[in-house]
C-alpha cells in the first residue's frame, strides 16, 4: 500500500507540474525551461551572426588596424586599393585574413552577449517605460539608443582581452621581430611581459565609442525598421515583414551612422593597445628618424599626440576600408541574426 501511495503521490506531482507549466503558457510566460531554450538560441543566433559577419569583411578590417596603427614614418600601406594588393603580395591569401580566426573567436561570444544584451535591457527598459506612461507605449529612438548602449559595454568589457590580443595578432607580419604563436600565445605573452592590465589598454575610449557605435547601431536600425513598416512607403513593407534586402538596406544605414560617430575613439583604442609592444611589430615602429613608437599615458595624451604629430586626420585613418566593410558587415550581421532566429523558431521583436 505503502508503494502505492508513493506513486500515487508522484504521479500528482507530474500532473500539478503539467498543468503548472500550461497555466504558464496560457498566461503568456515561459516555463524555466523554455525560457532557459530561448537564451540559448538567442545566443546561438548573435554568435553567427557575428562569425559570418566578420569574415566575409576580413580582410578589410585588417587593412583598416594596419593603416591605424602603421608608424608615420614608414608608411607601407597608402589606401584601400594598394593596401589589399600590398598584402597580397607580400603575404598571399592567408595575409588577407590574418587575425579572423581570433577575431571570431572574440566576436562569437561578443555578438552573442551583446543581442542578447540588447533584447533584455530592452524588455527592461519597456516595462518600466509602460508603467510610467501606460501599457501601448512603446521604445522611443533614444530608449533604443540606450538599450544599445548598455548591450554594447556589456559585450565589450567581457571579450576585451580577446579584442586586444587580436589587435596585435593583425598587425604583425612575417617580418615582425617576435611572432606571436597564436590566441593563447599572445595571452600569455602579454600577461607575463606586461602584466594584467595591459589586457585592457584602450578600454576607456572602447567605452565612450561604443556608446554611439552600438546604440546608434540598433537604434537606427530598430527605428528605421518601424518606420518603414508603419508608413510603407514605396511598398517595401507586406503583412508587417520587410524584404531581406530592405532590412540589409536598414543595417547599412545603422552601421553607416554608428561607425562615422565613433572612428576615432576606434583609431586611439587601437593605438593604446600596441603600447608596450616596441620589438613585436615592423608595422608599428617602422625605419628611419622614428624607429620606436610613441608611448601613451592616457586616452587623452593619445589623442593629444596624434593630432599635435600627425594631424586631426590621422584619427580617421583607415576610414575608407572600415567604411566599405562596416556597411556589409552590420547589415549582415543583423539579417543573419534574425534569419537564423526565425530557423530556431525565436520570437525576434522586442520592441512591441
Amino acid at each position: 500500500m505503502a508503494s502505492e501511495d508513493v506513486k500515487s503521490e508522484s504521479a500528482v506531482s507530474k500532473f500539478v507540474n503539467f498543468a503548472g507549466e500550461a497555466k504558464l503558457a496560457r498566461e503568456g510566460v515561459k516555463a524555466p525551461s523554455y525560457a532557459v531554450l530561448s537564451i540559448c538560441k538567442s545566443l546561438v543566433a548573435g554568435g553567427v551572426a557575428g562569425g559570418v559577419s566578420r569574415t566575409a569583411v576580413a580582410p578589410l578590417e585588417r587593412l583598416k588596424i594596419l593603416l591605424q596603427v602603421q608608424n608615420p614614418h614608414n608608411i607601407k600601406y597608402n589606401g584601400t586599393i594598394q593596401g589589399l594588393k600590398y598584402i597580397w603580395r607580400t603575404e598571399g591569401f592567408r595575409g588577407l585574413f590574418k587575425g579572423n580566426g581570433t577575431n571570431c573567436a572574440r566576436i562569437v561570444p561578443n555578438s552573442a552577449v551583446k543581442f542578447f544584451s540588447y533584447e533584455q535591457a530592452s524588455k527592461g527598459i519597456l516595462r518600466l517605460y509602460q508603467q510610467q506612461t501606460g501599457n501601448d507605449a512603446q521604445l522611443t529612438p533614444l530608449l533604443r539608443l540606450g538599450a544599445g548602449a548598455c548591450a554594447g559595454i556589456i559585450a565589450m568589457s567581457a571579450t576585451y582581452p580577446m579584442d586586444m590580443v587580436r589587435g596585435r595578432l593583425t598587425v604583425q607580419t612575417e617580418n615582425s621581430p617576435y611572432q606571436y604563436r597564436g590566441i593563447f600565445h599572445a595571452l600569455s605573452t602579454v600577461l607575463r611581459e606586461e602584466g594584467p592590465r595591459a589586457l585592457y589598454r584602450g578600454w576607456l575610449p572602447s567605452v565612450i565609442g561604443v556608446v554611439p557605435y552600438v546604440g546608434l547601431n540598433f537604434a537606427v536600425y530598430e527605428s528605421l525598421k518601424d518606420w518603414l513598416v508603419k508608413t510603407r512607403p514605396f511598398g517595401l513593407a507586406e503583412d508587417s515583414e520587410l524584404s531581406v534586402t530592405t532590412r540589409l538596406a536598414c543595417g547599412a544605414a545603422a552601421g553607416t551612422v554608428g561607425q562615422t560617430v565613433a572612428y576615432p575613439l576606434d583609431v586611439i583604442r587601437r593605438r593604446m593597445q600596441m603600447v608596450g609592444w616596441s620589438n613585436a611589430a615592423s608595422i608599428v615602429t617602422g625605419d628611419g628618424r622614428s624607429k620606436a613608437p610613441l608611448e601613451y599615458t592616457g586616452m587623452i595624451d593619445a589623442f593629444r599626440k596624434t593630432v599635435r604629430y600627425e594631424g586631426f586626420g590621422a584619427l580617421y585613418k583607415g576610414l575608407v576600408p572600415n567604411s566599405v566593410k562596416v556597411v556589409p558587415s552590420i547589415a549582415i550581421a543583423f539579417v543573419t541574426y534574425e534569419m537564423v532566429k526565425d530557423i530556431l523558431g525565436v520570437e525576434i521583436r522586442i520592441s512591441d
